[in-house]
């Protein structure tokens, strides 16, 4: 049932196609119904998964016999609550792209497009499929910023095709090099995941190997160096194009580098475990630190997706698994969370306002005009900063918790990152929504403000309620989670780890 999470999606986009350009209701109409099919259909299909422990086949059959490929389609717990947030986001941005005029067809096609990529990566478990669908994702990425961007919306397209392309070739190099050793040790082809995971790469091999494509990974995960076309390819995107690349796209990177790099070359993760601490606790300080001086709106909540994508790599450095189970419940929180942020800041804010610099906006008394707006916010901010009763604290509360029994230091300094996201938080909230700054000297708005939409409302509190209700049940996927780390996939990764 899962796979037709892909294929209604692609389904959706072929309609949408079909359909005349100026027929904008239409379209709206139809991607909503794709998106919900979608997400009925994962949430369904995670409901039928006997034992989220096991890895359980949905299709497969071979596709390029001569070198092991195969449609090898699949999932575990952990696909199946991306999945499900993949299903959750994809109505999300839908909501909050009502307002879309300009080519609305090709908008939502390359929208769907996009949903039905990231459904694929998530559930292939033949690592030239799953790369296959990871590529494809990139062009409506391209297209949905170019074209319905803003702020340099150029600019952002190319720098994060161009990233994106970067660490792409260095997963493909990495992936070619494991099928070659595995195909001589074993003297036979084969591109499943499955197969792959059993091989035992020689030490050597997995010392260059895995930071190969750990990296190649960790660039779209946002990890720290490679991190400089989230905050600009967040700005430029159009709202909904932002809600995907934190909710989802980000998501892409780190389940990459656990599913494939740290699956397949265990031995390579512990000779590097230090170095991917470090560069996660640097993100998130780094992330935190820049977002707390910004002045424009979007920047600040672009900054912070790269400080919160820290907490996962460094829950994935843990290598225990309390530690990996936080991070995999990080991926799905931040993904909910930062979707909603930008859609505050891009539907709510600026395109009533056309402004995102807090020098304007802490004169316009927002929080007046729009109290919807500005509640959301401060609910969404305090989830954002990890308050208790929210999936964040519970995400970044077992982070922490695994890195203490590896890292202690980092564990602090990680800390410390999240008191200066509770800074960046409420500055962003002073200044955007409850500023005491003197309002402007009119009689009143030269174009009054768009009312908050029904769509923008329902879009809003479904994220809200979601975050709230994995934050008092977090066992709602823990249970999904937990049981993958006695998987066969995940023995050796966990083998001399603290369990």
């Amino acid at each position: 049932m899962l796979a037709w999470t892909i294929y209604i999606s692609f389904i959706g986009v072929l309609v949408l196609m079909l359909l005349p350009r100026e027929a904008a209701r239409a379209a709206r109409i139809i991607a909503l119904f794709t998106a919900v099919a979608g997400c009925v259909v994962a949430f369904a299909g995670a409901m039928q998964q006997p034992d989220p422990g096991k890895v359980a086949t949905i299709v497969k059959v071979p596709w390029i016999p001569a070198i092991g490929a195969s449609y090898y389609l699949a999932a575990d717990g952990i696909s199946l609550v991306l999945v499900v947030l993949t299903g959750l986001a994809a109505i999300a941005g839908i909501l909050f792209s009502w307002n879309i005029e300009k080519r609305t067809k090709e908008f939502f096609a390359f929208y769907l497009a996009l949903i039905g990529g990231v459904y694929g990566v998530f559930l292939s478990f033949d690592v030239l499929l799953l790369f296959v669908f990871y590529e494809l994702t990139i062009i409506p990425k391209y297209f949905l910023i170019a074209r319905w961007g803003s702020t340099r919306k150029e600019y952002g397209a190319m720098k994060l095709a161009l990233y994106s392309f970067v660490g792409s070739h260095l997963v493909l190099i990495g992936l070619i090099a494991a099928w070659v050793v595995a195909r001589a040790q074993t003297g036979h082809a084969s591109l499943d995941l499955m197969e792959l995971s059993k091989v035992p790469f020689p030490l050597g091999f997995q010392q260059w190997v895995f930071p190969l494509v750990f990296v190649g990974f960790g660039i779209l995960a946002g990890l720290w160096p490679f991190h400089t076309w989230a905050p600009t390819g967040h700005v430029a995107a159009p709202t909904a194009g932002s809600m995907l690349l934190a909710g989802v796209v980000m998501k892409l990177g780190a389940y990459g580098c656990l599913r494939v790099a740290m699956v397949l070359f265990p031995d390579g993760v512990r000779m590097w475990q230090n170095e991917i601490a470090a560069l996660a606790v640097i993100g998130i300080i780094y992330g935190a630190g820049v977002a707390l001086v910004q002045r424009d709106f979007k920047f600040v909540i672009g900054y912070s997706s790269v400080s919160h994508m820290g907490f996962v790599l460094l829950g994935l450095a843990t290598l225990n698994t309390i530690g990996l189970s936080g991070a995999v419940l990080q991926m799905f929180s931040h993904g909910i969370i930062a979707g909603l942020l930008f859609a505050v800041v891009g539907r709510m804010v600026y395109d009533r306002t056309h402004t995102r610099d807090f020098n304007d906006l802490q004169t316009m008394q927002l929080g007046k005009l729009l109290p919807f707006a500005g509640v959301t916010f401060v609910l969404a901010g305090v989830a954002s900063m990890g308050l208790p009763g929210f999936s964040g604290f519970v995400a970044e509360l077992q982070v922490l918790m695994g890195a203490w029994k590896v890292f202690p230091m980092a564990a602090i300094l990680a800390g410390v990152g999240i008191v200066v996201g509770v800074a960046y938080i409420l500055r962003a909230m002073q200044k955007a929504f409850y500023s005491d700054a003197p309002a402007e000297d009119k009689s009143g708005p030269e174009h009054p403000l768009e009312p908050i939409s029904v769509p923008e409302r329902i879009g809003a509190i479904m994220l809200l309620a979601t975050s709230l209700v994995i934050g008092l049940f977090p066992s709602l996927l823990l249970n999904w989670i937990q049981p993958c780390w006695n998987s066969p996939l995940f023995e050796r990764l966990l083998k001399g780890g603290s369990l």
